[in-house]
């Protein structure tokens, strides 16, 4: 009798063993992160180039030059990547995620419709969209000087990179050294803080897991086309109606904000879509907002433009393609 229950019991325990090996992992369990030096960094060295947005210039950071001419940012993005590395969560690497967007030089910063009209994205937003990083955190640093010693005074910023909403922020300022190394300074300065701040990201990072990532969606017409959002040739809705319920249908718990609408537009904030489709792969607002292009289309034929910013932002156009 002995026998058979140790048996069973060896049984029942290699049955569990072998069920969790082959039990489905998740697909992520940590945000994919990506440190990168902030606008006041950059603009205080110099490293901004103009951009024309639909006619309207705008600055924004040049960071391969920053690579070029400042030799301390390698060692600083390496040492902080370092400080998130040994607490069990990697950094995609800037300097790497710039050479991918160079080689990809199809992807334009200005995206036009027949008509000619079309949404302008920042090398930024661009960079967002080849990184696919869940979080980008900016960091500013400053070298303090007290005879020989040297310290660091330095804040990172946590942001969601779909929303571009800080998550988490923390600023300090390390102990005076003797060392010539910037990047021993710095993990100096950050480690005290570095536990706390990446348990804010790691919470920020559940939360989307569990209710959806939050994107902005908005609905046009264009102003060649002979309907409105107000017609009502689509059953007994209007086609602002069909619209509002398809989103509801396809956001996670039917959350989203309708802030505006009129016969021409819809703007819909806070939109929580699935964080994943149901290949495994994660969505972003382009990919989301492509199936409602597809069944418009396919069901209504109604043809439309879809055009996005970053990762978090997308457009659909409605009267042509």
């Amino acid at each position: 009798m002995k026998k058979i229950a140790l048996a069973f019991w060896f049984f029942t325990v290699a049955s569990s063993f072998l069920a969790a090996q082959d039990a489905p992992k998740d697909r992520r369990k940590n945000p994919e992160i990506m440190v990168v030096p902030s606008d006041n960094w950059c603009i205080q060295n110099g490293f901004i180039e103009s951009f024309d947005d639909q006619g309207t210039s705008r600055d924004v950071p040049n960071y391969k030059r920053a690579f070029q001419n400042s030799s301390d940012l390698l060692s600083v993005l390496a040492g902080i990547n370092q400080a998130f590395a040994s607490r069990s969560m990697p950094a995609l690497n800037l300097e790497q995620e710039l050479k991918k967007l160079e080689a990809q030089s199809a992807e334009d910063a200005l995206l036009t419709n027949k008509s000619g009209a079309g949404v302008s994205e920042s090398p930024m937003d661009r960079l967002m969209k080849t990184a696919k990083a869940d979080i980008i955190i900016q960091l500013t640093w400053t070298v303090n000087r007290n005879g020989m010693a040297r310290s660091v005074t330095f804040t990172l910023q946590g942001l969601d990179s779909y929303t571009g909403k800080e998550i988490a922020s923390a600023t300090g300022t390390g102990p005076a050294s003797y060392t010539p190394e910037l990047a021993v300074l710095l993990e100096e300065a950050v480690s005290a803080h570095m536990d706390n701040f990446l348990a804010r990201l790691q919470g920020h990072f559940d939360d989307l897991l569990d209710k959806g990532r939050a994107i902005e969606f908005r609905i046009k017409t264009f102003s060649s086309w002979d309907k409105d959002l107000e017609t009502e040739d689509y059953g007994d809705d209007e086609l602002s109606t069909l619209i509002e319920k398809w989103v509801g249908g396809n956001t996670v718990d039917g959350n989203f904000n309708l802030a505006d609408a009129t016969e021409n537009m819809m703007l819909f904030k806070d939109v929580r879509i699935p964080f994943f489709d149901d290949k495994g792969k994660a969505l972003s607002a382009r990919s989301w907002a492509n199936t409602l292009r597809k069944y418009l289309e396919d069901t209504y034929q109604i043809e439309s433009k879809l055009m996005t910013k970053g990762l978090g932002q997308a457009q659909l156009v409605i009267g042509e393609k």
